[in-house]
Order: C-alpha cells, then structure tokens, then sequence
C-alpha cells in the first residue's frame, strides 16, 4: 500500500497513532487479532480495523483512545533509529531555506535513519530525483526500511549511493541542484559539491557545535565560489492556551543543530569582498582537534544493535509494502 492509498477506513498494515488519556502517545501497525496492551487495559486491533480515521475507541477499561494517521513528523519520531534523526523542526526549515523545490535534482549525505529523506522526497516530488550518500550499509538498511513503511514502496526516484560523497559524487556525473549535508566534516566534501552543484544552486550544511560552524563557514569563504554563507538555529516554544489561562509551556524544543546556507556563483565569477570583517579566522590544528568524534562524544551503537534496528525497519517496511487483503474492505 503506498502513501497515496491511505485513506478511507483503518486497513490491516497500516500504522496508526494512538493518543491515551493523559497524551500519551503510541504508534501500532494493525494486525488482525493482535491486541494492544497497557497498564491500564487492552485494545483489540480489530476494533480498529474498518473504523474511519479520527475515530475515538474504547479500551478494555474504559479509557478512550483516539486514533489517527500519523502525519510524517509522528512517524519521523517513532521509527526505528539507526542514527539520530533530524527533527522535524530543522527538516521544515532545510526544506524552506534550500528552496527545494518539485522536480529537483537533490544531494544529501549522509543517510541516517532516513528522516530527511523523506521530507526531501515528498518536496521533489515524483519528477524529482533524490540521491543520497551514505558510507555504512546498516545505516542505509535502516533508511531503506523507514522510508519504504512510511510511503509503502521504495521510491523509484531516490537512490542511496554507498560510499565517502566526495570519492563517489564527481564520478556520477550529476548536476545537482540542492545539495545537504548531514556529517561531521563537510568542508572535507566542498571540491566535490562545487563540481556538481550547479550555478544558483544551494548548498545546506547541518552541524552540531559552534566550532564545526565555524569551520565550515569558513571553508565555503575560502572557495571563492559561493556567497557569503548565512546561519541559524530554529528553537520551538510551545503555549498553553485554555481560556484565559495563555502561558508558555514548561519545556521547549531547544538547540538541536545549527543550518548553514550558500549559493553557488557562476563560473568565474568573483564576489565582491565584505565592507568589514572584524572575527578572528585563522585556527590551528589544536582547534581542528576540538571536533573530531571522540572530542565531541560521538555515540557508536555496536554492531548488535544495528543489526536489531534494521531487522525493525525492515520488517516495517515488509508490512507496508504488503499487498492490501480485499476481503478488509473496511469491515
């Protein structure tokens, strides 16, 4: 079942989000005569089964649940995670100041668990092609499967290149429109992105820290070959609003990840200076040394691990792309 048949009454496969009666959120793919367990009580899929989307049903207990399709950020954050994901905050705004746009040639490196692949795709459209580099295999697994649950189909315009981008890219011959890159060093990919991005073209860096921030601005200056890179962080603060009593809420998305963009110049053609420039730009290996992964604390799941999450995506991804059975029919 693709992404584009889910509509209509609950069928078997498809996932649906359950919200209980404290908020408490809970993604189940449906099965028939497979039944959902709580603290508090059960829930028989096959009550859910034929119901319309936006339904409200009743545990075993009492406690009504309301279930719906989970919209591509509730999926995002349910999956299974190979990598840590972007979230959807940074995905929105990558999709906006990249200007990616339906009919797109798109780079991104690397892969991950598959999340901004998905929003990628869905902004370029079926006219548009998504190629995205990833060096470890179980990683591109992982996104394979996610992306295959969450549309019902690998997408026939999206091809994951496995291997280093700038080793891989320059021999693919591709000219790119919009590139993203999702790693710890890309100025190590620059010579590589600007062969392939195309004049007028963005280039989108997402980096953790201020000094990999800096590192890669700097970089992008030094080309020659962009314009002056611009900067940002998106933080999301929540409200509560009930009647009269309009407060923020207590916790908010905070800083996830800094979003760096540049536009590619013409060949040849030469940015004029900045009127002033008053920071220090010069750094030194030692500063260099500050961000490599064991410096910043780089997490790496162990072989075990990985395996498990992929068998997950997988087998989400098995159940999705499962042919839909007629005699469902929303009964």
């Amino acid at each position: 079942m693709t992404r584009a048949d889910a509509v209509g009454p609950f069928r078997a496969g498809e996932r649906v989000q359950l919200t209980g009666p404290r908020g408490r959120l809970n993604t189940i793919t449906l099965e028939p005569g497979k039944i959902f367990h709580t603290h508090r009580g059960t829930l028989a899929h096959d009550v859910l089964i034929g119901q319309p989307d936006g339904s409200v049903v009743s545990a075993s207990n009492g406690d009504a649940y309301l279930a719906l399709r989970p919209l591509l950020g509730d999926y995002v954050m349910s999956m299974p995670r190979g990598a840590a994901i972007i979230y959807p905050k940074d995905a929105a705004q990558i999709v906006g100041l990249a200007d990616i746009f339906p009919g797109a040639t798109v780079v991104e490196a690397g892969v991950g668990s598959g999340a901004l692949s998905l929003w990628l795709l869905r902004a370029i459209g079926p006219d548009g092609r998504l190629v995205s580099f990833e060096r470890r295999e179980e990683f591109a697994d992982i996104a394979r499967g996610n992306v295959a649950g969450f549309l019902g189909e690998v997408p026939a315009n999206w091809e994951i290149a496995l291997g280093d981008l700038s080793e891989a890219l320059p021999v693919r011959g591709i000219q790119a429109d919009r590139v993203i890159l999702d790693m710890l060093a890309p100025w190590e990919c620059l010579p590589a992105v600007s062969a392939a991005l195309a004049p007028g073209g963005v280039l989108l860096c997402y980096v953790a820290t201020v000094t990999q921030l800096s590192r890669v601005a700097e970089a992008i200056r030094a080309t020659g070959l962009y314009t002056q890179p611009d900067s940002s962080e998106t933080m999301i603060r929540g409200w509560h609003v009930e009647g009269l009593a309009v407060r923020p809420d207590h916790r908010m998305v905070g800083h996830t990840g800094f979003l760096l963009t540049a536009r590619r110049l013409a060949p040849g053609a030469v940015l004029p200076p900045p009127a002033r420039r008053t920071s220090k730009t010069e750094f030194s290996d030692d500063d260099v040394e500050l961000w490599t992964p064991g410096a910043v604390g780089e997490r790496v799941k162990s072989d075990k691990r990985m395996r498990k999450v992929a068998r997950e995506a997988r087998a989400l991804a098995d159940r999705a792309m499962a042919p839909l059975d007629d005699d469902t029919d929303g009964k």
